[in-house]
């Protein structure tokens, strides 16, 4: 069965080219968040599923479930000091989010991604970009909010260009 969603559902907005820092940076990681999401739109569970160069196990089913883990970290865990678990990996398994089984839903990672995303804006919103995390990242470094933008940018950023590939091989379509 088809999802029949487009990019149109969340449309993607070009970042202002004359925009102060924060909006520059919130309008940016939009805009790859967004990115992300016309990857997958119009796919099928299969689809969804297919692999982007065996072995590797990476699928756009598994981008996705990969970014709403990378959101829960950086904002809910290092920027708001919660005490959030781990969505799909486990302390055995740290690339759980990437491989997929077939009990893995579209439905569940998309909805879960999009809630991870709007956790992300109500913790950062009223925040100042100087503003260090309430937690601390695995490695025991705080971060400060500017640094969270500027990493989950280049982050969206490399894995869209991992989505760019493997949407080729699904079904040849290309485009940022």
């Amino acid at each position: 069965m088809h999802d029949r969603r487009t990019h149109r559902d969340h449309p993607r907005v070009e970042p202002g080219t004359l925009t102060g820092e924060r909006a520059a940076l919130e309008q940016w990681l939009d805009y790859h968040r967004a990115t992300l999401e016309m990857k997958c739109a119009g796919l099928d569970d299969a689809q969804l599923r297919t692999a982007s160069a065996p072995p590797s196990p990476l699928s756009l089913l598994g981008l996705v479930r990969h970014m709403a883990e990378v959101e829960r970290g950086w904002f809910r865990r290092v920027l708001a000091g919660e005490d959030a678990p781990w969505i799909y990996s486990t302390a055995e398994d740290f690339e759980r989010d990437i491989r997929v089984t077939a009990e893995d839903t579209w439905e569940e990672a998309h909805a879960t991604w999009r809630a991870e995303i709007a956790r992300a804006r109500t913790l950062a919103a009223g925040r100042a970009l100087d503003d260090l995390g309430a937690g601390k990242h695995r490695s025991g470094e705080m971060f400060n909010l500017r640094w969270i933008y500027l990493h989950m940018i280049e982050e969206y950023a490399r894995h869209n260009g991992h989505a760019d590939l493997v949407r080729e091989r699904i079904d040849g379509a290309t485009g940022d």
